[in-house]
């Protein structure tokens, strides 16, 4: 007698998303449209659509690092949020489904904004989703050779940030550069600290991530380098901009405290916290200096 398919919870399939850090994916379009609607060239409905792009890309990367590190057992013994295929609670075809779902979402919304800014643009999306789907999927993931951080800071930073600021106003702007390396920064935070948390079975797994490179010493003075790197950002965006900018520094309240984690030497379930408290800092980062730059605009 054949065995019940798994089907999964819509609780599951939510805890799977992983919502705590779809901060991230919020942000850079928070950054990028502050800066367009700065020099005068707010688009909302595309600032929409740069939104369901990078929440639909966000869900998916989420889904597909669930699927492949699943059926490679990377997830078997893991600290954090539940995963759907190391769980046994979706089976990894499901899981698979959901993340080219996600992946075809996120398509469709930037063929419109292609269509209506400029076609090259479709390209830059082709090696996104490629990028998500590599950073543990394939034969020889990057994400398992160190690379994850280098990926998120160009994907969820420089392309997220530069892309959502062009495809309103179709110009480069420096500032929206340099609030790119603010939120890029602190997403790679985010990345830092979950592969802190992820040593130990990471080592085990045979996943070589930054953290596992660095080792654990190594990796929380990242960490707080990271941090730094997002508050110099804040000064270079005010600086090419309004000095009203420098309330985005704001930020640091929240990325302190998880700064005070990080460098206390918590480890395991202890830097969870610092997850959640990294992911709002980014929110924080972007939208008090969007704020800033929109009144000042």
């Amino acid at each position: 007698m054949l065995e019940s398919p798994v089907v999964a919870t819509p609780d599951q399939w939510l805890a799977g998303a992983r919502p705590r850090t779809l901060p991230a994916a919020v942000s850079p379009v928070l950054a990028g449209t502050g800066v367009a609607a700065y020099v005068d060239g707010f688009v909302w409905w595309k600032a929409l659509l740069a939104l369901v792009v990078a929440l639909a890309l966000q869900v998916a990367v989420n889904y597909a690092n669930d699927y492949s590190d699943g059926i490679r057992g990377t997830d078997a013994d893991r600290v954090g949020p539940m995963r759907l295929v190391g769980s046994g609670a979706a089976s990894p075809a499901a899981v698979k489904r959901a993340a080219f779902l996600a992946f075809g979402v996120a398509g469709a919304a930037g063929l419109v904004l292609a269509a209506t800014t400029a076609w090259w643009l479709v390209a830059v999306g082709v090696v996104c989703v490629l990028a998500a789907w590599y950073y543990t999927g394939g034969s020889k993931p990057y994400g398992y050779l160190g690379l994850g951080e280098v990926m998120v800071f160009v994907f969820f930073g420089l392309v997220a940030v530069v892309g959502t600021t062009y495809v309103q106003t179709e110009t480069w702007e420096w500032a929206a550069l340099y609030a790119a390396v603010g939120v890029g920064a602190l997403a790679c935070a985010i990345l830092v600290a979950n592969n802190l948390r992820d040593i130990p079975t990471d080592t085990v797994a045979g996943k070589r991530t930054l953290a596992v490179v660095l080792g654990d010493r190594g990796t929380r003075t990242l960490y707080v380098v990271l941090v730094a790197v997002a508050a110099l950002a804040v000064v270079a965006v005010a600086a090419a901009t309004s000095w009203w900018v420098l309330v985005g520094l704001g930020f640091l309240v929240l990325a302190a405290r998880a700064a005070r984690i990080v460098t206390g030497g918590a480890s395991g379930p202890g830097l969870i916290p610092v997850l959640q408290s990294t992911g709002m800092a980014e929110l924080a980062w972007a939208a008090l200096v969007a704020a800033a730059l929109v009144v000042t605009g």
